[in-house]
C-alpha cells in the first residue's frame, strides 16, 4: 500500500507549482501572445502604429524596472557595452535631426525595440526554464497564426494577390503582409532546435515535431513572402551544418521531398508559390517584377540620402520626407493591399526596406555605429559560450542568422517588432551568459 502511495504521489508539488507561477519569464510569454491580437485598425499610416503588443511590452518593461530598482534581479556587466552605444547613436542623430519633432517618436521606438524590451527580457529570463516558456509562447503564436493562415490560403479568405485572395496573412491582415511569414519564420527556428533534440524523447516528441514542422512549412508557402524564405532559408541551413553535417544533408533531402508535397497540397495556390519562387531569380536579372524594381529605387536613394548626410544622418522617421527628392521617377507611389477584413489600402513607402540602409539614411554613421555594437556583443557572446548541442544556443545562432539575412531586403516594422525584440532579449540572455547547462 505504501509502494502504491508512493507511485501515485503527484509529480508536482504546491511549492513546484507555486514557484513555475511566479517565474518572472511568464509575462514575457504573455506579451508574446499579444502580439498576435489584431491591431483594429485598417490604415497604415505614416505615425507610429501602437498595438496590444507595444502596450504589453510598456507593461514588462516597467515590470523589469520594478525588480531591478528593488534588488530581486542584476543587470549583467556586459549589458551597457551591448545596449550603451545604441542608445548613444541613436540619441545623436535625433537631436541632429532636420525635424526633431517628428524624429522623437521614432526614437522612443528604437529605444522599445533594441534597448528597452531587450533588456527587460534579459532580466526577466532567469534560467533555461524561462527561456523555455518564452521559446514555447512564440511557437504557440507560430502555430496558431500558421493554422489561421493555412485556412485563409485554402478558402480565398486570405490577401489578393495576381486578383485572388489566396495570401496567407494570419491575424495581422494585408496591411501587415509580412507579419505571419516572420512568426512562422521564428517559430521553425524554435521548433527545429527541438526537433533535433526530439529521438532522445522517444517517437511521439518526433512525430510531434514534424507535424509542427510541416503545419508552419505549409502556412510559410502560402504566405508568398520571398524574402522570409530566403532568410529562413540561410538560418535552417546554418543551424542543422552547425548541429552535424550528415544530419543536415538528410534533413535538407527530405525537405526537398517534402516542399513538392506542399506545393502540390496547396491546389490553386500552388501556381502562386512556384511563380513567387521564379521570381526571386528574376529579382537578379534584367526583367525583376514591380516590388523588387521599387526596393532597388529606394535602396539607391538611402545610399544618396547617406552620402549627403553621413555622420548622423536625416533623422529617425525622416526617410520618407527625402525620399521623392532623391529617388528617380520610375520609383511607384505606394504599394497596394487588399483583403476580406481591410478592404483595398494603399500604403505609401516609408522604408527603402534595407534596415542597414535605413539606419546609414536616418542616423548615419553615429546610429549604425551604435546598432553594430550590439550585433557585436550578441555575436561575439555566443561564439564565446558556443555549445552546439543547446537547443537555446543553436535557437540564437538561428535567430541571428535570420535578422541579419532579412536585414538585408527589409526592415522593422509593423506588430512583430514587439516578437524580434523580445527574442533579441532571449538571445542576448544566452550571449551574455545564462548558464547553458542543463
Amino acid at each position: 500500500m505504501n509502494a502504491h502511495a508512493v507511485a501515485a504521489r503527484p509529480v508536482w508539488t504546491r511549492p513546484e507549482i507555486a514557484a513555475w507561477a511566479r517565474r518572472p519569464s511568464w509575462p514575457v510569454a504573455a506579451t508574446v501572445l499579444c502580439v498576435g491580437v489584431p491591431a483594429g485598425g485598417a490604415g497604415a499610416g505614416d505615425g507610429v502604429q501602437v498595438t496590444i503588443g507595444d502596450v504589453a511590452s510598456a507593461g514588462l518593461v516597467l515590470l523589469a524596472v520594478f525588480l531591478a530598482v528593488t534588488r530581486r534581479v542584476e543587470v549583467p556587466r556586459a549589458a551597457p557595452l551591448a545596449f550603451g552605444p545604441l542608445v548613444v547613436g541613436l540619441g545623436v542623430s535625433t537631436v541632429c535631426s532636420s525635424d526633431i519633432g517628428t524624429s522623437l517618436p521614432g526614437y522612443a521606438r528604437g529605444l522599445q525595440i533594441f534597448v528597452l524590451v531587450p533588456l527587460a527580457v534579459v532580466l526577466l529570463v532567469r534560467d533555461r526554464r524561462d527561456l523555455g516558456i518564452v521559446c514555447a509562447s512564440v511557437l504557440l503564436l507560430g502555430l496558431g497564426e500558421a493554422a489561421y493562415g493555412i485556412w485563409q490560403s485554402t478558402s480565398g479568405n486570405g490577401a489578393t494577390i495576381d486578383g485572388r485572395a489566396i495570401r496567407a496573412v494570419g491575424t495581422f491582415g494585408a496591411v501587415d503582409v509580412m507579419a505571419l511569414s516572420v512568426v512562422a519564420g521564428f517559430a521553425v527556428l524554435i521548433l527545429t532546435a527541438f526537433a533535433l533534440h526530439a529521438p532522445r524523447h522517444g517517437p511521439v516528441a518526433v512525430v510531434a515535431a514534424l507535424g509542427g514542422l510541416g503545419v508552419l512549412a505549409v502556412a510559410l508557402a502560402g504566405a508568398l513572402s520571398r524574402g522570409t524564405w530566403l532568410a529562413l532559408g540561410a538560418a535552417a541551413v546554418l543551424m542543422l551544418v552547425v548541429y552535424d553535417r550528415w544530419v543536415a544533408v538528410r534533413t535538407l533531402a527530405c525537405c526537398a521531398a517534402l516542399l513538392l508535397v506542399v506545393v502540390a497540397g496547396l491546389g490553386g495556390g500552388a501556381q502562386a508559390v512556384v511563380a513567387r519562387s521564379r521570381s526571386i531569380a528574376s529579382a537578379v536579372t534584367s526583367s525583376p517584377d514591380q516590388s523588387v524594381s521599387d526596393r532597388y529605387l529606394l535602396w539607391g536613394a538611402a545610399e544618396r540620402i547617406w552620402e549627403d548626410h553621413p555622420l548622423t544622418g536625416v533623422g529617425v522617421k525622416n526617410f520618407p520626407a527625402y525620399r521623392d527628392t532623391y529617388a528617380t521617377i520610375e520609383l511607384s507611389s505606394g504599394s497596394e493591399t487588399q483583403d476580406p477584413v481591410n478592404g483595398y489600402v494603399r500604403q505609401p513607402l516609408l522604408s527603402p526596406h534595407n534596415e542597414y540602409l535605413l539606419i546609414l539614411s536616418e542616423q548615419g554613421v553615429a546610429g549604425f555605429a551604435g546598432f553594430a555594437a550590439l550585433v557585436a556583443v550578441i555575436l561575439g557572446g555566443l561564439w564565446t559560450r558556443r555549445r552546439v548541442r543547446d537547443p537555446f544556443w543553436l535557437i540564437g545562432a538561428g535567430t541571428m542568422a535570420f535578422l541579419l539575412t532579412n536585414f538585408l531586403y527589409a526592415d522593422l516594422g509593423g506588430p512583430t517588432c514587439v516578437l524580434t525584440a523580445i527574442l533579441l532579449g532571449a538571445v542576448t540572455a544566452r550571449a551574455l551568459g545564462l548558464d547553458p547547462e542543463p
